[in-house]
């Protein structure tokens, strides 16, 4: 599968061309959302209007643990152990590490769905 999809592609959504591989991309797009995004049927109608929620999602999540990473520390100085200040500061590190592999994974399934064709370079 790796040869056949751009990088940063998610291993659970299936190559474009692969059967069902729109549905697959909609699920994981679904995962990315709150499950609330499903009661929605603009969004299941519309699997390209799903991945921009998708997106707008996952970056604030991302902007939202790249602040906490940096005022944690601070914030909460007075108020919890120096050990636990770090085991925040990495949770934030490994949130923020997910965070932008799915907001890539995002921005290639994106493309795919609008029709757009990646081609490998040599």
């Amino acid at each position: 599968m790796a040869a056949s999809v751009p990088p940063g592609w998610p291993e659970q959504v299936r190559p474009v061309g692969a059967p069902d591989w729109e549905h697959t991309a909609v699920a994981w797009l679904f995962d990315l959302v709150p499950p609330d995004y499903r009661a929605h049927e603009v969004l299941r109608r519309y699997p390209v209007l799903l991945a921009r929620f998708a997106g707008d999602h996952v970056a604030a999540g991302l902007e939202a643990a790249r602040a906490g990473w940096r005022t944690v520390r601070v914030d909460l100085a007075d108020h919890l152990p120096p050990d636990a200040i770090e085991a925040a500061v990495a949770a934030y590190e490994r949130e923020g590490a997910r965070l932008a592999a799915a907001a890539r994974g995002v921005e290639v399934v994106a493309g795919a769905l609008r029709g757009e064709v990646w081609v490998p370079r040599l």
